[in-house]
């Protein structure tokens, strides 16, 4: 028996064949008019089913259909098909430009960019600036783990922060340790992740050479500055002489310069390091230093108030902590009016970490001006700033401290009632006191 064939096309043909024979040789035989009609009728069907499965042959193949010749409702149906076709062609000949276009622009980015499957963290694709600056090759790093390939930068934990990852600042590249990047995370699909690196030598080192500037002028400043003052100090009018305002206004001026030059001093050190020693700091005795420090600066003027919820003590340094705090307090003092309130708190959070907050009841800072805060020399009211000493520093020099510890500086303010700077401090800076530091306190 022979075997039977796959196309169901050539199945019916052979079926409407052998009916048509059958029909042929019945019509002969009978010759009636009815069994000719039945011939016609098969024939018709014969030749419907022909152009079915021309149609069909072209849709299987997948290939584009000639354009159609002659009239009738096939005709039409090939009209109906060859236009979608050349549609649809035509449709993926655009896309396939787009595609092309964004890959070129995105290959001709100085940024390298790499895009990661977010669940595997594994490379799917990656620029020619990945080859420069990261290392990547193709193909060979295509479908890799990316914290394999990057080795040594620690981006491998950096990456399961997700959305919540913080951008890596100065990093070295795993091509050229000289070369310094800025790695940003960027999830912008719920599978596909982006990571971009940029090249930010350039800027570090205008960095650094802004930072050895400030450092050189203030060391050079600070001499004749402490000759002056001294020579100021040796002067003393007597109180009848037009001398004496025109002194005391000089002492004032030369020891405003003096503290200014000792917060450079102190901001340029603080930008040189990367990490403190620590320390046991006893935050009993600082809160209480810092309260004798705010009632001197008060002289009278302002209620001042130290709280010692925690009953904690810190990791870190005493000197800078120190000094940061001491700023906070000083800043909140100053801008407060005469018979406000300064109140010191040190307290614990829910999560096992501790803030230390200093509140005032003083003029408070605008909300446009809060996200500039703590710029160098950024003032709110430059005249405000100036009739109460301050040099601009005190903020910025506070949140480099804050951010050696590995804590935040929070700030929220209200015009017309105040302001609260918090220091928010890890678990891990945090050991509790000894009974005789308690019974001390």
């Amino acid at each position: 028996m022979p075997p039977r064939s796959r196309d169901p096309w050539l199945r019916s043909f052979a079926l409407l064949a052998a009916l048509l024979v059958t029909a042929g040789l019945a019509g002969l035989a009978i010759g009636r008019p009815w069994q000719m009609l039945a011939l016609a009728a098969l024939a018709a069907v014969a030749w419907q089913q022909w152009n079915l499965r021309l149609l069909w042959l072209i849709l299987r193949a997948r290939r584009h259909a000639d354009a159609p010749q002659g009239r009738g409702i096939w005709a039409g149906i090939e009209v109906l098909l060859h236009r979608s076709q050349s549609d649809a062609r035509a449709q993926r000949r655009r896309l396939l430009d787009m595609l092309r276009a964004y890959r070129a622009a995105a290959a001709a980015l100085p940024d390298a960019v790499v895009v990661l499957d977010r669940n595997s963290q594994r490379i799917l694709w990656f620029n020619d600036a990945a080859t420069r600056l990261l290392g990547l090759r193709y193909p060979r790093d295509v479908d890799a783990a990316l914290g394999e390939r990057l080795q040594p930068l620690p981006v491998a934990h950096w990456l399961t922060s997700g959305r919540n990852a913080e951008p890596l600042t100065d990093v070295p590249s795993p091509v050229d340790p000289d070369t310094r990047l800025h790695l940003r995370l960027i999830p912008y699909s719920d599978e596909l992740w982006l990571l971009v690196a940029r090249d930010v030598s350039k800027l570090m080192r205008l960095e650094q050479m802004r930072r050895d500037f400030v450092a050189n002028v203030s060391h050079e400043l600070r001499t004749p500055l402490t000759v002056v003052h001294g020579y100021l100090d040796m002067l003393e009018p007597t109180d009848d002489s037009e001398w004496t305002p025109i002194v005391h206004e000089m002492r004032r001026q030369s020891q405003r310069m003096t503290q200014l030059v000792e917060d450079l001093l102190t901001l340029s050190r603080l930008e040189a390091q990367e990490a403190l020693a620590d320390e046991s700091v006893p935050m009993a005795p600082l809160l209480a230093t810092l309260g004798r420090e705010a009632q001197a600066l008060s002289q009278q003027r302002h209620t001042i108030t130290v709280e010692d919820e925690a009953q904690v003590d810190l990791w870190g340094s005493q000197r800078e902590l120190h000094s940061a705090f001491s700023n906070l307090v000083s800043n909140a003092v100053r801008y407060t009016p005469d018979g406000g309130t300064v109140d010191i708190r040190f307290s614990r959070q829910t999560d096992g970490g501790v803030v230390l907050s200093v509140q005032d009841s003083g003029y408070g800072i605008p909300a446009a001006h809060l996200p500039r805060i703590t710029e160098r020399f950024y003032r709110v009211s430059t005249s405000r700033s100036r009739e109460s000493g301050g040099t601009g520093l005190g903020l910025a020099i506070a949140k480099h401290v804050l951010n050696l510890h590995q804590a935040r500086l929070d700030i929220t303010s209200e015009v017309g009632r105040g302001s609260r700077f918090s220091c928010h401090f890890g678990v891990e800076r945090v050991y509790l006191r000894s009974p005789r530091d308690l019974a001390q306190a």
